[in-house]
């Protein structure tokens, strides 16, 4: 369950607060609090809201695409990311800074991240990680407390007296750190010992300009952080270089990476002083023309009819407005970019501004990092094959064949997501499960989206072997076929791998266009001639690719997504 003093405004809401959108975004948060994953009844007994309008909330993101049900369960869909993209491509610090995030966690080999203030916690918007057996396990989105890392102490030295009693405040109600999902729970001496230490560290990172962290957030962990100013000398964020113990004792670190880390910290605030873009639609946030957000939601009104609460979706489509360009609004400007009414819009932007998702200086509003806490960190842990698998199971509903997601791997496809069918003859293949790719439709579309250089290099080495009397071997043959299959967009391969088997494959794109896998369904040669396999089989396929790319360029826009 969510922790009241991470969520719940003080404030009672505005008249103008538009309910449905507050209970909308309580059953949101009380899912990203269980990890993406929670039953009806677990929502219904955690936000205290009745099951009937539990279940029209459910009934109105599912509409939204940003959940899906599960049998009894509701499960967060990746695009939900589109409102922490949104944030995150306004605020400009991943687009910009990223990239230098990236090349110095290269440099040093060690985990880099860039941290925002949150309230008196701290949001990760940027994580650029090391692969190893000890490494950092924090996600974009997640939300630490100020005095357990390094950051917290650099933003804590803008606090007002105010904030401290903030502070204070949380603490006494939560000295575990239960309302801080993303840390391990500490015991309350603990918790006491590190709050009485705050105080000399902010003062000590006031002094030295940076801030260490020498195992506040758990056993064996070590950080050092410096603040990234803006032209008017505030710190925006914090650049973060995170080590082990095993690598580097805190009492080394700051040797070790500090000269670095100055220097880009140096080359982060010039690119903060580079123009702005200026307003412009961005397709990378997912937003949308307002007038195809009207005509939709009146469609969707009329097919749902009183399980479609428009209010509440009209408020959660608002942060969409917000993008590269768009950091700040005026109300008019988020009228027409979301094709509402001025004053649904406006219930819409003070009731986000009450719940702390948005702020306003009366006359502009803008996105919070808090944004994030609406699902962005589990969603950015998931793979490739994790957003296929609905795609998958819709499709194999739709085709009654068994359906799979596969990528390259050396000269071999490897499967990754599978959803089988039932049937007296199906083909029994396990995840992980390894082909040659050239007498496979899946690998046929995968060497296809290949570079031509490359797929040239790649057909040029193999030593292609006849699986069946049907398998294509020779070279000059296979070339043609994979021609065919990427000027046609599929491959069908009849029997060439396994007598009595057919499979049609079709790609599946990344947000830069190159093929990262490919989707096929399989079947009995006995059932459909290739004729009829293609005409049948076709459009399900292409429906399904689309949809796992369109999930993946929301999803990918910020996060790695790993393709197993």
């Amino acid at each position: 369950m969510t922790h009241p003093a991470a969520t719940t405004p003080s404030a009672p809401p505005p008249p103008e607060a538009v309910g449905p959108l507050m209970r909308s975004l309580s059953v949101l948060r009380e899912l990203a609090s269980g990890g993406g994953r929670r039953s009806v009844g677990d929502l219904v007994r955690d936000t205290g809201l009745a099951r009937s309008t539990v279940d029209r909330v459910l009934s109105t993101l599912t509409r939204l695409g940003y959940v899906r049900t599960e049998g009894r369960d509701a499960v967060l869909a990746p695009r939900l990311l589109e409102l922490g993209n949104a944030y995150l491509a306004a605020c400009e610090l991943p687009d910009r800074l990223g990239p230098l995030a990236d090349r110095l966690a290269d440099e040093l080999d060690e985990s880099v991240s860039l941290a925002v203030p949150d309230g008196d916690g701290v949001r990760f918007v940027h994580q650029a990680t090391r692969r190893r057996a000890m490494s950092l396990a924090f996600r974009i989105g997640d939300l630490l407390p100020a005095e357990r890392g390094a950051p917290g102490a650099l933003f804590a030295d803008g606090w007002d007296e105010a904030d401290w009693q903030r502070w204070r405040a949380r603490r006494a109600a939560d000295p575990s750190d239960a309302g801080f999902p993303a840390v391990p729970p500490r015991h309350s001496a603990d918790g006491a010992a590190a709050g009485d230490d705050f105080v000399a560290r902010v003062a000590a990172a006031r002094t030295a300009g940076w801030s260490l962290d020498d195992q506040l957030i758990e056993p064996g962990l070590v950080a050092v952080a410096a603040p990234v100013r803006d032209a008017d000398g505030r710190p925006v964020c914090a650049l973060s270089v995170v080590s082990h113990t095993s690598r580097l004792s805190a009492d080394a670190l700051p040797g070790a990476v500090l000269p670095r880390l100055r220097e880009t910290v140096s080359a982060m605030e010039a690119a903060l002083r580079a123009p702005r873009k200026g307003p412009a639609a961005d397709a990378a946030s997912g937003t949308a023309a307002g007038p195809s957000h009207a005509t939709w939601m009146r469609a969707s009104k009329q097919e749902l009819g009183p399980e479609f609460v428009e209010s509440m979706a009209r408020g959660l489509i608002t942060l969409t407005a917000f993008g590269t360009g768009r950091a700040a609004l005026p109300l008019t400007a988020v009228a027409e970019a979301t094709g509402l009414a001025r004053a649904t819009a406006r219930r819409a932007l003070l009731t986000l501004e009450h719940l702390g998702y948005l702020a306003t200086d009366g006359k502009l509003f803008r996105p919070t990092p808090k944004v994030l806490e609406l699902g962005f960190a589990p969603l950015s842990g998931l793979t490739l094959p994790d957003i296929a698998l609905p795609h998958l199971v819709s499709l194999v509903e739709r085709v009654h064949d068994s359906a799979s997601m596969a990528v390259l791997a050396g000269d071999d496809i490897q499967y990754v997501a599978r959803v089988p069918t039932v049937r007296i003859m199906s083909v029994n293949i396990t995840l992980g499960t390894r082909f040659p790719a050239y007498p496979t439709s899946m690998g046929r579309v995968l060497l296809a989206g290949l570079p031509p250089a490359e797929r040239s290099e790649r057909l040029a080495r193999l030593r292609p072997e006849p699986l069946t009397r049907h398998t294509v071997t020779a070279p000059e043959r296979l070339g043609a076929l994979l021609e065919e299959t990427r000027s046609a967009g599929y491959a069908l391969v009849h029997e060439e791998l396994e007598e009595g088997l057919r499979s049609l494959a079709v790609p599946v794109h990344d947000r830069t266009g190159r093929v990262v896998a490919a989707v096929n369904v399989s079947t009995h040669a006995a059932r459909r001639s290739p004729d009829e396999a293609r005409e049948a089989l076709l459009p399900a396929l292409r429906t399904a690719a689309a949809g796992i790319e369109a999930d993946l360029w929301v999803a990918g826009r910020y996060a790695r997504i790993p393709v197993q």
